[in-house]
């Protein structure tokens, strides 16, 4: 078996779907399904079920899966023995939200642009569940979680840092004055906040269900804050997110402490070996991390 038919395989039964696959790797679609129809007759068994415009893998498919990853790691891990002391060079899919992205992995891009051009990172916009089943299914190398949890069935996790939350409005809002709240204060005000899934908003909104405030929902980070900043209700964020707007006291901070902790978390599929470019990766993504901590 060829590898690269081996490869085509594991990216379509990763995605389920040829004109994805083909996008993804790079090739026309006619010659993604030419590659599987030739490795299906060289095993002489379909892998997959046609079902119209959907496809679904085959007993036969399921079973070649788990091979055909650990094939491909094999092919990564003598690649990486054998020109060890080449510059880093490979593509790196990421899982990654929007806070983590905008604000704490800019140093970290920069830092691979300059230094290792030959790393292609690709940031898959993604949050919570969908970045570990992403993770677990292989199409992600690595994924960056914001979780309260640290254990996850199926991944290897690193914790990087607790990631700080605060509590803002603007500097005019009816509680920017309070020296003290409860969460019963917040009961009467309105709530700004971003889209569903993100573990912040869910955690903030499980903790005031007893007394349903009014939820306004603005999706991004950037118009959740010009929202906030209009007076249009008071938000829990990440403090990196809103580090700029607290030293320019267009937000201000509540005197409101969330009463869970986020982790901000590295993740791959357990049992997975790093190349040694994802290694990297993982190494620097701890060191920046630690230094805007510090």
């Amino acid at each position: 078996m060829e590898l690269r038919l081996l490869a085509t395989f594991e990216k379509v039964a990763t995605v389920l779907s040829f004109t994805r696959a083909a996008a993804e790797l790079g090739y026309a679609q006619s010659s993604v399904t030419g590659q599987i129809k030739s490795l299906e007759s060289s095993l002489g068994v379909e892998l997959f079920e046609r079902l119209g415009s959907r496809i679904r893998l085959t007993g036969a498919g399921e079973r070649l899966l788990p091979y055909a990853r650990r094939m491909g790691e094999l092919a990564e891990e003598a690649r990486g023995a054998v020109t060890e002391a080449a510059e880093p060079s490979g593509p790196i899919s990421v899982g990654t939200m929007e806070s983590l992205t905008s604000y704490r992995l800019p140093p970290l891009l920069e830092y691979f642009h300059h230094r290792y051009p030959g790393v292609r990172l690709t940031l898959r916009p993604t949050l919570g569940d969908e970045t570990r089943q992403a993770l677990r299914q292989g199409t992600y190398d690595v994924g960056f979680l914001m979780e309260p949890d640290t254990e996850h069935e199926g991944l290897e996790s690193e914790v990087l840092a607790p990631e700080p939350l605060v509590l803002v409005a603007a500097p005019d809002h009816p509680l920017a004055g309070r020296t003290a709240l409860s969460t019963e204060d917040l009961a009467a005000s309105r709530l700004l906040g971003t889209e569903p899934g993100c573990p912040y908003r869910d955690l903030f909104e499980e903790e005031l269900r007893e007394w349903a405030p009014p939820f306004m929902e603005f999706g991004t980070i950037e118009a959740t804050k010009r929202g906030v900043a209009a007076g249009l209700g008071v938000a829990l964020l990440p403090r990196v997110a809103v580090a700029a707007e607290l030293s320019a006291r267009t937000l201000v901070p509540l005197p409101w402490e969330a009463p869970f902790t986020l982790f901000t978390q590295l993740a791959w599929r357990r049992g997975k070996r790093l190349p040694a470019h994802v290694r990297l990766f993982v190494e620097q993504a701890r060191r920046l991390v630690a230094e805007q901590r510090g």
